[in-house]
């Protein structure tokens, strides 16, 4: 049951976290919303009977709130791996930048100084805005991937032809 929401949050989560893979969210949150798809494509075809479109949202709500949590996880690690690097980019901005106001250096210093902070806000709006359009991708993907079940093994029965005049 839980299978399909697992691989659809993992693809939102590691797919967002990467560093310049990540930046696909910028189009109308991409991963999000193929995440859902992708985890009520996954239940459909686990599923003869056709997927509803409140079970493709459920799926999605799931996916989403599985993506959120493996975001934080991958984020966390990439953001030690890279973090080396980032003191190097944040030193060398900041060497470089002296016509910035003195307010923003020290913003961009202190949001620097503090990315467990950061990956906490980042995670908080990522499982509220993430969920809500995981939910609309897996109702997408409901509308998309509902099996059609023919008559005779249970599905609605089509109107009778009408003989042509």
């Amino acid at each position: 049951m839980f299978q399909a929401p697992l691989l659809g949050g993992l693809f939102i989560g590691v797919l967002s976290a990467l560093p310049v893979v990540g930046l696909g969210n910028c189009c109308c949150c991409l991963w999000v919303v193929c995440g859902g798809v992708l985890a009520t494509y996954l239940d459909q075809q686990r599923d003869p009977t056709p997927i509803t479109i409140a079970r493709g949202a459920y799926t999605g709500f799931l996916a989403g709130v599985i993506g959120a949590v493996v975001y934080l996880f991958v984020a966390s690690t990439v953001s030690a791996l890279m973090a080396p690097l980032q003191e190097e980019v944040t030193g060398a901005m900041s060497r470089s930048t002296t016509d910035m106001p003195p307010e923003v250096r020290q913003a961009l210093e202190w949001v620097s100084a503090n990315p467990s902070l950061s990956l906490a806000f980042d995670f908080f709006v990522r499982l509220m805005v993430g969920s809500v359009v995981a939910t609309l991708g897996g109702m997408l993907g409901a509308a998309f991937f509902r099996n059609d079940v023919p008559p005779a093994l249970g599905g609605p029965v089509p109107p009778p032809l009408l003989p042509p005049m």
